[in-house]
């Protein structure tokens, strides 16, 4: 561990109760839902909490709802073992066929230094973040410094990870990743924008949870994506991994603020201007919809979930999301774990995500210079450019 690393502190004793283990559903570490999450001391309360779960739960879920820890994809687990059995064989298989000449090592190569070249990817990654990208720190964009730390408070972590915000130039995008012992996520400026006060600090808490879930779950290992290295080159089953990784973090992110889910996601539909304009359910509605062999071949090959089915997987918490095959109509029901989360914790079968202040109404932006706003869309059409006025400065 380097010296800027920041080891979460906590200010009162573990309570009294059975914790750590290994539970083969979150892939985390066990807990007594009587004490709560490694991470949380019953009546201890984070500085200036910004909302989402209560820290200590008492209702014990599959994960999948904002109480409890959140749950790893199903799949995940078995298809990163077909995966890593695949890549090992594959290079057993190009030493072998190297050292008896069959083919050149220039053709070998690329797999046999993939761990010096997964090595140099990753502290190129790393240095590119911390000589070009704005760090996240309790004096830099204090709020977001915040929600790094509560994210990783609440999902058990020991060590808070580095956080950025790069340039996006235009592009919606996060990540997170590793080198070494070190942990962090970057955050593209453009995405970062959507956690000012004007627009939706939940979306924003939503997405820096699911990139620290990513961290949290394992994703970000080096010998995981080592493992992984030949994903590129499984169509199909490496792109299903990939989507069930997503998903995990997605179950990440609704644990830590599950008023934000729906803000994410019409950002990623609609971009930082048009995502109050976006209808959630009515794009998510369309996941049972929208068949075809080209949408089944497209979602296959992609590393993330379609948007329409990954809006579906959020509303429908009562289950995994798919990876292959599109969601069907049944009804939507929360689980039955034998302890349920209190009424409105999930949203209603085919009805709109519990409103809540911080999310923009789906009517679209207030009414702007006079132009009359009438089903979402304004009257007329959209106002010129420069009439909406610029978002707040974050944070």
């Amino acid at each position: 561990m380097q010296s800027d690393d920041l080891p979460l502190s906590k200010p009162h004793p573990e309570p009294d109760g059975e914790q750590g283990g290994s539970n083969l559903v979150t892939g985390l570490a066990g807990w007594n839902p009587a004490v709560g999450p490694p991470g949380w001391v019953p009546g201890y309360q984070t500085p200036a909490p910004t909302g989402g779960p209560p820290a200590g739960p008492t209702q014990h879920t599959r994960g999948l709802s904002p109480f409890g820890m959140p749950a790893r994809h199903i799949l995940e687990i078995p298809l990163l073992t077909v995966v890593v059995v695949l890549t090992a064989l594959f290079f057993a298989l190009g030493v072998l066929l190297t050292a008896l000449g069959s083919i050149p090592f220039q053709l070998s190569a690329p797999l046999l230094l993939a761990p010096l070249i997964l090595w140099l990817q990753r502290g190129m990654l790393f240095a590119s973040l911390r000589t070009s990208g704005v760090k996240i720190t309790p004096s830099q964009f204090p709020d977001a410094h915040r929600m790094v730390t509560e994210a990783a408070a609440r999902f058990g972590m020991t060590t808070v990870p580095d956080a950025y915000v790069v340039l996006g130039n235009g592009a919606i995008n996060a990540f997170a990743s590793g080198h070494g012992f070190r942990r962090f996520v970057a955050v593209n400026s453009d995405l970062f924008e959507i956690g000012g006060a004007a627009r939706d600090p939940d979306a924003l808490a939503f997405i820096i949870g699911h990139e620290v879930g990513h961290i949290a779950a394992g994703h970000v290992s080096y010998w995981r994506w080592l493992g992984m290295y030949t994903v590129p080159y499984l169509p199909i089953l490496g792109g299903s991994l990939q989507r069930a990784q997503e998903y995990t973090a997605d179950n990440h992110g609704y644990c830590f603020r599950h008023r934000g889910a729906s803000g994410a996601m019409r950002t990623l539909a609609g971009g930082k201007y048009l995502n109050a304009l976006v209808g959630y359910d009515e794009m998510a509605d369309r996941a049972p919809v929208e068949r075809g062999f080209f949408v089944w071949l497209y979602n296959g090959l992609v590393s993330h979930p379609v948007l329409t089915w990954r809006m579906w997987a959020l509303r429908d918490r009562s289950r995994h999301g798919n990876l292959l095959w599109r969601p069907n109509r049944k009804v939507v029901l929360p689980p039955n774990a034998g302890f349920l989360p209190p009424a409105g914790a999930f949203p209603p079968p085919g009805g709109n995500f519990p409103p809540h202040g911080a999310v923009p109404p789906q009517g679209g932006p207030p009414q702007q210079g006079g132009v009359a706003q009438q089903g979402g869309i304004p009257r007329g059409g959209y106002p010129p450019h420069g009439t909406y006025p610029p978002p707040n400065q974050y944070p």
